[in-house]
């Protein structure tokens, strides 16, 4: 049991004790399929037995990376690299965690010098999933710079806003977006170094590759605070432009150990696998602290573009224990013929990001005899609410309280609701604010204070509570559709859309009505056997349908079949475009 392995250093020790308790470590890619927890009893003993004291000082790649190096060293974890990539072509890179330490230290080397970092300085990082990414995640970390990740879709213009309100001293990228960032740099005047990975040279930028050929790897991890803010990250808002949300090296660094002790129950013998884009904190969350936290592998694939036939080789060929993705990658994936695949080593799977519906989790285990453990978080919080292992799932649940958190259903002036009333999902943070919280938004204190309500931080999601404490999730505050007095969530109506077999993908919002104020509007995506179909017929049969899925009064009384939704970088549907579109007439 590595929670009993005695620690020689001290203070970092300490805090490596602190995260790394769980059960015996299992053999490397044993398949066993079983819904058993590794780290914990049950959800009841894991709520009430998780403690988790905040140091004055920590850095994640010192107090936890460093102490598996040394781990590895003393021969007392599991084979399993640290970190293994392949991109489909042939490529594949394997490090241990003593390697990542010697690569990640030559990078902040190249941070501290060459670029004249300082700690505190900021650093935005816009690449795909290269392992360059993982190391300038954790050279960040040795040199107390802020990291400041970006999708690889960002436009010119979204580049220029990034540089310009986050004062980014240092932009790291490759030659697909150096031309868009020299056409703007001279519009941001705090940015003075460019680094880009690329096997050529580029004027006004240092070559990352080339400089990590002479660097020494050298260097010492800077002592910070562990309520200095580690890294900042643009929140993919439907309205209005990205929030900077800052977090500390507590509230990721450590906060995330609730996701990967709980909710991924991870050892080191485990290969975690998310798909998440570089640019977005789920990364943060499953690709970076939440697996090293607990010393696991850390696998990626540079897919160029998503292709479910891929992930499903990929599931099959590699021993990956852990998988973690979008609800639309697992409805993209069950889409598909998988008679033919074996994943022999897979024993976990997750989800979070947006709701996941039934009749995929119901696809997904008829296929693969897994469920799919759906999790509830924001860029904002570490997990607010998951389904744990050993626990019962409800589906459509996002499952109970983590034990971040103290979550509850609140009203408009903060009171706790009970059992079976919709409210504003709540995280309590008076008298005691809890370490897996954001810090605030950068440079816009309003928008900070508005988050809070009596005790409670507002999610800005709405939900309900049931007789069993599981958590529903009912819409976006702003997204609730008010008709005839009937108060109707998007999300249910989407879900029983979906489930019709002509429907792709559809959004639901609020189109104005003479007689009952506002009614329920569909756009669909049709799926492309039915686009030749007669669309009224069509649009008949699928309203019937919602009606005896749901509700009858949450059927689509309006429905627009369109090509593609509008959708932010991050994938998620702009229902505001949408609704504007509905109500600009009026």
């Amino acid at each position: 049991v590595l929670a009993c392995v005695t620690m020689k250093t001290l203070h970092h020790a300490k805090c490596f004790q602190r995260l790394t308790i769980f059960g015996s470590v299992r053999a490397l890619h044993k398949d066993n399929r079983r819904a058993t927890p590794q780290n914990f009893s049950n959800y009841e003993s894991m709520k009430q037995d998780f403690k988790l004291e905040i140091p004055e000082y920590f850095n994640f790649a010192k107090d936890v990376l460093d102490q598996w190096t040394n781990m590895e060293k003393a021969g007392k974890k599991p084979s399993n690299p640290a970190f293994w990539w392949i991109n489909g072509k042939g490529e594949e890179v394997r490090w241990s965690f003593e390697e990542l330490g010697s690569l990640s230290r030559k990078f902040a080397n190249i941070l501290s010098e060459a670029c004249s970092l300082q700690r505190g300085d900021r650093v935005i990082l816009i690449l795909p999933r290269v392992p360059e990414w993982w190391l300038a995640n954790v050279a960040c970390l040795r040199t107390g710079t802020v990291l400041i990740p970006g999708t690889t879709q960002l436009t010119q213009k979204d580049i220029l806003y990034r540089l310009q309100s986050s004062k980014a001293n240092c932009i790291i990228t490759n030659d697909v977006l150096a031309p868009a960032v020299d056409a703007i740099a001279p519009k941001c005047e705090n940015l003075h170094s460019k680094l880009i990975v690329s096997e050529n040279s580029r004027e006004g930028w240092g070559n990352l590759k080339e400089m990590m050929k002479c660097v020494s790897d050298s260097h010492t991890c800077v002592k910070t605070k562990h309520n200095e803010i580690m890294a900042m990250f643009f929140t993919s808002g439907t309205s209005g432009y990205p929030k900077m949300t800052a977090h500390t090296h507590s509230s990721y660094g450590l906060g995330l150990s609730v996701n990967g002790r709980f909710w991924l129950d991870l050892t080191p013998s485990d290969v975690m696998w998310n798909t998440s884009d570089t640019g977005w904190a789920k990364s943060a969350w499953s690709s970076v602290f939440s697996p090293w936290i607990q010393g696991a592998c850390v696998f990626a694939h540079h897919l160029p573009r998503f292709e479910p036939t891929s992930v499903l080789q990929t599931l099959s060929k590699y021993p990956i224990t852990v998988f973690c993705s979008a609800a639309t990658v697992y409805r993209m994936l069950v889409q598909n013929d998988m008679a033919s695949c074996k994943f022999k080593s897979l024993k976990h799977c997750v989800t979070a990001g947006e709701p996941i519906t039934p009749d995929v989790t119901e696809k997904w285990r008829n296929k693969t005899g897994l469920d799919i453990y759906e999790g509830y978080g924001q860029t904002e919080t570490v997990l607010i609410c998951g389904n744990f292992k050993g626990m019962k799932i409800k589906p459509g649940s996002m499952g109970k309280p983590s034990p971040a958190f103290d979550v509850k259903i609140v009203d408009v002036n903060g009171n706790v609701l009970p059992p079976g009333q919709e409210g504003d999902i709540g995280i309590q943070v008076l008298p005691n604010r809890p370490f897996g919280l954001f810090a605030h938004y950068v440079d816009d204190p309003s928008k900070t204070a508005s988050t809070l309500r009596g005790n409670f931080y507002i999610t800005g999601d709405r939900g309900y509570m049931d007789e069993d404490g599981y958590f529903w999730f009912v819409a976006r505050s702003d997204d609730i559709i008010l008709s005839s007095g009937y108060r109707i969530g998007p999300f249910e109506v989407e879900n029983a859309l979906n489930e019709h077999p002509s429907v792709a993908e559809s959004a639901v919002v609020s189109s104005p009505d003479p007689i009952r104020g506002e009614v329920v509007k569909a756009f669909i995506v049709l799926n492309p056997d039915y686009k030749s179909h007669d669309q009224e017929q069509l649009i008949k049969e699928i309203q019937e349908h919602v009606k005896k899925s749901t509700a009858p009064y949450k059927y689509p009384r309006k429905v627009e079949f369109i090509q593609e939704l509008p959708k932010t970088i991050s994938g998620k549907t702009k229902r505001n475009e949408l609704r504007k579109k509905e109500w600009k007439t009026i």
